[in-house]
């Protein structure tokens, strides 16, 4: 898939401009959740990318900047830093009456800030799934929580213990070629249960979004060993160029979806629930539990069969779904993605989903939900409950 003009459009100015927030947008940047002030909230490590005022406990400071839309339109507008009272964050603010995206059906969308400087931003709104993925494929980021950001030239690795960081860069000295998720992943998590003793220990919930995280930065720094020599080469051809950068985008975008079934593996090897992952029953479900045996058993409780798909992301293609393992009635999603607007998910509640999202984010779901949401380990209890389990 490819990005769309918008996109597109994205990825050309934040290049250009060589730095790029992203950030999902929220229930509490759009007024759901009835906080002070609605507006988008910026990441404060960051401040310094768009905004002349240090955070400052109990003091309250605002500059103004215009930023120009995806459809042209220009908002005279404010980033705000809030440091009274309880609060400490930076927001940008005031669009006017008739601004598109601060309503329901946005939360979920991803906001790509670009601060051309202090006062002048450029902003797009993407809501598809192939331009969200192409964007963080195309500037090297991948959205942690709800934000992520891109600077030109930058190593992205964020702050990681010296035992983790170590045992990384020691397996990357070692590979000569691309290693397969399998390996990331092994890898990625026996780094984190040789360097950090809560390991075995972290629910569920944390577990997965701690082992994606550690997957994620292993891949960033074999990533930039492996291909530094590639792209500083003499190409032959326009083509040869392409075909280069392809592999590049394609190795990226495919990587985190991989994490995620290896990681979630895991967990469910963990708890001892059986599983097959992609099993061909009535199209390829990401894991039916308990597996293809039970489900081609006739006399099988359907009570019992649990069918997922894993989505990293899940704004268009959660329903896919539906039309795998079609003797299981209700199917589950288990994604990353930090919140989704009240509209999806009644969509998905209609069509008999049920949405497993870890912990952590919830709060970056609509409060007033029309599904229940599940955290990992309620997923896991519930298999196990009705698997009999002990």
């Amino acid at each position: 898939m490819m990005a769309t003009p918008i996109g597109e459009r994205a990825i050309a100015d934040a290049v250009a401009c060589g730095k790029a927030i992203l950030k999902f947008i929220t229930p509490n940047n759009v007024g759901l959740t009835g906080g002070h002030e609605c507006g988008f909230y910026l990441p404060k490590p960051v401040w310094r990318m768009y905004s002349p005022h240090a955070p400052e406990d109990g003091v309250n400071k605002e500059h103004a900047v215009r930023v120009l839309w995806p459809d042209g339109r220009q908002t005279d507008s404010r980033v705000k830093w809030y440091g009274r009272g309880t609060r400490s964050e930076y927001r940008l603010t005031r669009f006017g009456r008739d601004f598109p995206w601060l309503a329901a059906d946005s939360v979920g969308d991803l906001l790509v800030l670009i601060p051309k400087t202090h006062t002048e931003f450029i902003a797009y709104i993407l809501d598809l799934e192939d331009d969200i993925a192409e964007i963080q494929a195309s500037l090297g980021v991948e959205i942690g929580d709800s934000w992520g950001v891109y600077v030109a030239g930058a190593a992205r690795i964020e702050n990681e213990t010296e035992c983790v960081e170590r045992i990384f860069r020691q397996f990357a000295d070692t590979v000569q070629l691309f290693p397969t998720g399998e390996v990331f992943s092994l890898q990625s998590r026996a780094a984190l249960d040789h360097c950090c003793r809560s390991f075995g220990a972290m629910p569920p919930d944390d577990l997965l979004l701690r082992c994606m995280d550690a997957e994620y930065r292993l891949f960033k720094l074999v990533e930039r060993q492996l291909c530094q020599q590639e792209i500083v080469r003499v190409f032959k051809s326009v083509d040869d160029f392409l075909r280069t950068a392809a592999a590049i985008m394609n190795r990226r975008k495919a990587r985190a979806g991989r994490a995620l079934e290896n990681h979630f593996g895991y967990i469910l090897g963990q708890a001892q629930i059986p599983h097959d992952v992609r099993p061909l029953v009535d199209g390829r479900p990401d894991v039916l539990i308990p597996g293809r045996g039970q489900y081609l058993d006739e006399s099988y409780p359907v009570g019992k069969l649990f069918a997922l798909g894993l989505k990293t992301t899940c704004k268009d293609r959660w329903r896919q779904v539906l039309n795998e393992a079609k003797r299981v009635p209700h199917k589950y999603i288990l994604t990353l993605q930090p919140g989704i607007s009240s509209r999806q998910l009644q969509e998905m509640k209609d069509a008999g989903v049920v949405l497993i999202v870890p912990r952590p984010l919830h709060g970056h779901y609509p409060p007033k939900s029309p599904m229940k949401l599940l955290g990992v380990a309620d997923f896991l209890a519930a298999v196990r409950r009705e698997l009999g389990a002990a």
